[in-house]
């Protein structure tokens, strides 16, 4: 069975569910369904969520689990939320602060990027 597409392949805009059928009896519904957020979300972006949710939000698992680094999961981590239609702007100055410590601390960047960074 296919996954549902949930964008127009001739202008990208949303698609709505239009028809459904139960293969069992042959039943069919027609009216307009939407489809749940979800659904708008691309197949690394739907992975990327289950796994955060596997996980249990803990990002320390998720960094072990998709082997990517704190910055990284945060970042896919705000797309997602943001692909979901909510703000991730609330907690930018500590989160951000946050992110380059981690990276530092994982030797991702030098101490003069760091402070740079901070600024």
């Amino acid at each position: 069975m296919k996954k549902v597409i949930s964008r127009c392949p001739v202008c990208n805009c949303e698609l709505t569910v239009a028809r459904l059928k139960c293969d069992s009896c042959d039943t069919v519904i027609e009216n307009s369904f939407r489809l749940s957020k979800f659904d708008y979300l691309s197949d690394e972006e739907l992975y990327f969520t289950e796994t955060f949710l596997r996980c249990r939000g803990n990002i320390k698992e998720v960094e072990k689990e998709l082997g990517i680094s704190y910055p990284t999961v945060r970042s896919k981590l705000n797309a997602v939320i943001k692909k979901l239609g909510y703000d991730t702007e609330t907690d930018q100055p500590s989160a951000k602060k946050e992110e380059i410590l981690k990276a530092l601390e994982n030797g991702e960047i030098t101490v003069e990027q760091a402070i740079a960074q901070l600024k």
